[in-house]
């Protein structure tokens, strides 16, 4: 198996994995979001996995260890990957605001790793739009304070230029910047914005919705330990990495035709304790949660006779 793949060609599977998220993707769109917008909402984060810098030379991030970062514009309409990015760690995140394909018009939750005027100014200019937390220290200029609901765990509502001659420059136009406290983790919160036709309030709750990227990263990490990678080279890797994307949307594919109950992460746990179980997935996962489901009419066949 480490064989091929270090000779089987990792975009074999990275070209699968797209042809996967485009029937992701249909499926997903008419998916509630969380919070009413009527934009579509994404979240792009990275995510660090260590690896031997011995076994992996090629995967530099400090002197004596390696790893590998995966980038990740997550439609936050079913937690479908739009694009996925694998680099050496060594890349620093901000610059894959480069080349992350946005849609016009939508939203992007990002956190404060981030935090690049000029960038962010070209996401203005797409025109879309973004919701980042901001740093401690930024320096700025008030100009509009509307009022808040205190009760909702709303500090401030205002307008902003930055101040400094780069800042400024970087993005020379106002700015919303929102102060918020989580009424539960007591954990206080700024966001950057470049959104003004909607409640502060909103702003909190898109970039709470950033919690599905988590999990994502969450899961490849359970299932992407060193002591599982077959291969060490580039290719390799990439190629298993992308085999584990493409299991995360097929079962998501999944979910969604056979209109499975449970979060896209339970069904995934289910499966995987009962891989050689000669069942139904609808009858395991229905199994597993403990509740009887309607009779649900597919053409897909069983994988395994009952």
């Amino acid at each position: 198996m480490a064989d091929a793949n270090e000779i089987r060609d990792y975009r074999i599977y990275q070209d699968f994995g797209y042809h996967l998220i485009g029937i992701a993707r249909k499926l997903y769109q008419g998916e509630e979001l969380a919070v009413e917008l009527a934009q579509s909402l994404y979240a792009f984060d990275s995510t660090i996995i260590d690896l031997c810098l011995s076994l992996f030379p090629w995967a530099t991030f400090r002197k004596t260890k390696g790893a590998i970062k995966i980038h990740t514009l997550l439609d936050l309409r079913g937690a479908v990957h739009v694009f996925i990015s694998l680099t050496p760690a060594i890349i620093h995140d901000v610059t894959m605001l480069d080349t992350v394909p946005l849609e016009k018009e939508s939203i992007v939750a990002l956190d404060r790793g981030y935090l690049d005027f000029r960038r962010l100014y070209a996401i203005h200019t797409l025109p879309a739009f973004f919701v980042i937390r901001a740093k401690s220290r930024l320096k700025y200029h008030r100009l509009i304070s509307r009022k808040v609901d205190k009760a909702t765990g709303l500090r401030a509502d205002q307008t902003i230029i930055l101040k400094g001659y780069k800042s400024r420059e970087s993005y020379p136009e106002a700015l919303r910047r929102v102060s918020y406290v989580d009424t539960e983790t007591k954990k206080h919160l700024v966001f950057l914005t470049n959104i003004f036709t909607i409640p502060a309030k909103i702003m909190a709750d898109i970039f709470k919705q950033r919690w599905q990227i988590e999990l994502f990263f969450k899961w490849i990490k359970q299932h992407l330990r060193i002591k599982t990678f077959y291969g060490t080279s580039p290719n390799a890797v990439k190629a298993q990495i992308w085999i584990a994307v493409s299991i995360y949307l097929l079962v998501a594919i999944m979910k969604k035709r056979l209109n499975l109950p449970g979060s896209l992460h339970t069904i995934l746990q289910i499966l995987e304790v009962n891989i050689f179980e000669k069942k139904p997935i609808i009858h395991l996962v229905r199994d597993a949660l403990k509740q009887k489901l309607e009779p649900v009419i597919s053409n897909q066949m069983n994988l395994f006779d009952s």
